[in-house]
């Protein structure tokens, strides 16, 4: 199965509250601070504007953010991928988790009691076509390594 690389922003890694902005510009786009601050205080807990202001000011240092400062209003934009961003974090998660197993980690995410029978349908669409298209056959290096041991 494949496994994601690297951000390529220095390859920093979000923490939650980093990762909840980067979800508001990645379903949003580019957005003002008060627009990020709005939405995220629609779904988590009251935070001040000042708060998300600086925030999003240290992740545009960090290289996380990109801002466009020709109007008045400065707009944010999310500088790192979703995807790759994403993909970090799920094989730091699997490297954690499940000492690298994929495997592993599916059959605990199956097996547990929130999985419904949309997302089975889905997974095996996708395990369908993975296996009609021959994409991703190869075990990672943990699922070698129990495979080897079984033999």
């Amino acid at each position: 199965m494949k496994r994601f690389k690297g951000t390529g922003k220095g390859d920093a890694e979000p923490t939650r509250t980093e990762l909840a902005i980067l979800q508001v510009l990645w379903q949003h786009g580019p957005s003002t601070v008060r627009f990020v601050h709005d939405t995220l205080n629609e779904t988590k807990e009251s935070v001040q504007y000042t708060s998300t202001l600086k925030l999003m000011q240290v992740m545009a240092e960090k290289g996380m953010l990109t801002r466009d400062e020709t109007n008045m209003k400065h707009i944010y934009e999310a500088a790192m991928e979703e995807r790759t961003t994403k993909g970090s974090l799920l094989n730091r998660f699997i490297d954690s988790m499940y000492h690298g197993s994929v495997s592993n980690m599916m059959v605990a995410l199956l097996g547990n009691e929130k999985t419904s029978a949309e997302d089975l349908a889905k997974v095996k669409a996708l395990l369908e076509k993975m296996d009609t298209e021959g994409a991703g056959a190869e075990p990672n290096d943990a699922d070698k390594k129990k495979t080897d041991k079984q033999s």
